[in-house]
């Protein structure tokens, strides 16, 4: 028969595990001490609404509006859009540290910089609809994936693509309000 102390001795260490670790695994955000200040990044975004026009026999593919932002390492942003053809002014400003941290530990902690970069098969009736690509330069590796959005392909596009274009998404909303 165990004695009672034994069991309440080999309960501590199980009770402190689980009180460490709870906080971690319940956490929505991905924890910007991943981020480094040595880290050198810059990341290219481009999203494109495409429209495809067909002319009878052939079609084409055209983009209705077109934008960029880059994002140096040290947060300076430059935000260009191109729309029906007509290039409107850059926008320059800079990113403040903590969202620059963000996106640092977002793209290092979830592996970003290791995925494949792989093709995403257009559906046929597809139309209108938008593209995104993203190249990302982390400490001297690169790594560009492009992908269309979720309802126009049959392939499934990973989490960590769409949480990466939520991010650049939010900060593209403050210039283009």
């Amino acid at each position: 028969m165990v004695k009672p102390i034994y069991i309440v001795l080999g309960a501590i260490p199980v009770i402190a595990a689980l009180l460490l670790s709870t906080p971690l695994l319940l956490r929505n955000e991905i924890p910007t001490s991943a981020a480094n200040h040595t880290d050198n990044i810059e990341i290219e975004y481009t999203k494109h609404q495409l429209k495809k026009i067909s002319y009878g026999v052939t079609e084409r593919t055209g983009a209705q509006k077109t934008e960029i932002l880059y994002i140096k390492n040290d947060g300076e942003i430059k935000y260009s859009v191109t729309e029906n053809g007509y290039l409107k002014p850059d926008v320059r400003s800079q990113l403040d540290e903590a969202k620059l941290n963000k996106i640092k530990a977002l793209i290092k902690e979830t592996g970003f910089i290791a995925i494949p970069s792989e093709s995403f098969a257009i559906m046929d009736n597809a139309t209108e609809y938008q593209k995104s690509n993203v190249k990302i330069t982390l400490n001297g590796r690169v790594n560009q994936i492009h992908w269309p959005q979720q309802n126009v392909t049959m392939d499934f596009i990973p989490p960590i693509i769409t949480m990466v274009e939520s991010e650049l998404d939010l900060i593209i909303s403050e210039f283009s309000e």
